[in-house]
């Protein structure tokens, strides 16, 4: 019985080489949510006050995000950890899941409690705060852009960013209307599709985070098609015990035995299904072992 493992080229890790670009986002949002929050509590605006809570969601999903990279590249001195500790930047982005809901659930609670409140609000202090908040998450957002391709840490801070774009829109939306209409119920009505927007970027990359901690094939890799590729493999007759997952992003692991022929050079049927798992699928960490027809049922006691 043979046994392979295989590493692709040694490089600094997808979240690591954007940890620059998140820390300029962090100085931006950080700097203007102190400001926001000011704003909305002079004014009263519940739309200011969701936005502010939704930046310092930011403000903690961003530096949760920074932190993440830099514990991600820590080696692991306790020996226990054999994959070290890349996962962390994945918990990081669960954390921004977390917040993301719970700022969003807030806001829908405090603007259900507000309908039928008759308010005054300064209409002229949104429209300013929203458009400087507009450019601060734009130029996050152009700082984060490329790292949400690669990263599913950048994701989630890219995601946040979007999502106060998005409210920082919505600020200056309500301000013009209450100035058209003179209504003050355009706040709310701001308010709760901020949030109802803020929840469902939410649920997206929550969906995202539970396939890589569930251990999920990654995504775009069918695990069939990968059996189907590897029994082509010469000197191969079989395939069994094929299990797929993500580390961290930009991480794909595999193993999987491999069922010789009779007489076949196993050290080929090894650098094979790595040239496939590699070339094919883009999984440059695989650990194989190959085995005879009579071998396999060693692992037919197996039942997982």
């Amino acid at each position: 019985m043979g046994g392979g493992h295989s590493h692709g080229p040694v490089g600094e890790h997808a979240g690591g080489r954007y940890r620059r670009r998140l820390a300029g986002a962090f100085a931006l949002t950080a700097t203007f949510f102190a400001v926001e929050l000011a704003a909305g509590l002079v004014s009263g605006s519940l739309a200011l006050i969701s936005d502010a809570g939704h930046m310092a969601a930011d403000v903690v999903a961003l530096g949760a995000s920074l932190l993440a990279t830099r514990i991600a590249t820590r080696p692991d001195r306790s020996g226990r950890r054999t994959y070290g500790s890349y996962r962390a930047e994945v918990f990081a982005s669960g954390l921004t899941v977390l917040i993301m809901l719970g700022v969003g659930v807030y806001v829908v609670v405090e603007a259900i409690g507000r309908i039928g409140e008759d308010a005054s609000l300064p209409s002229g202090v949104m429209l300013v705060v929203g458009f400087l908040g507009l450019a601060i998450n734009v130029a996050s957002m152009l700082l984060l852009r490329s790292g949400s391709k690669d990263s599913l840490n950048v994701k989630g801070a890219y995601f946040e960013v979007v999502a106060d774009a998005a409210g920082s829109v919505g600020v200056m939306v309500a301000g013009v209307l209450i100035i058209l209409t003179g209504q003050s119920i355009w706040d709310l009505v701001v308010a709760l599709a901020i949030a109802v927007f803020v929840i469902v970027r939410a649920i997206t990359l929550g969906r995202q985070v539970v396939a890589v901690l569930g251990q999920h094939a990654p995504a775009g890799i069918d695990p069939e098609a990968v059996s189907t590729q590897l029994s082509t493999v010469p000197g191969v007759s079989a395939i069994h015990d094929v299990h797929l997952w993500v580390l961290t992003s930009g991480m794909n692991v595999a193993t999987a035995h491999l069922v010789a022929k009779a007489g076949a050079d196993h050290g080929a049927v090894l650098a094979g299904a790595r040239d496939v798992l590699r070339g094919g699928f883009g999984i440059a960490h695989a650990t194989l072992q190959v085995e005879t027809a009579e071998q396999q049922h060693e692992c037919s006691d197996l039942t997982w």
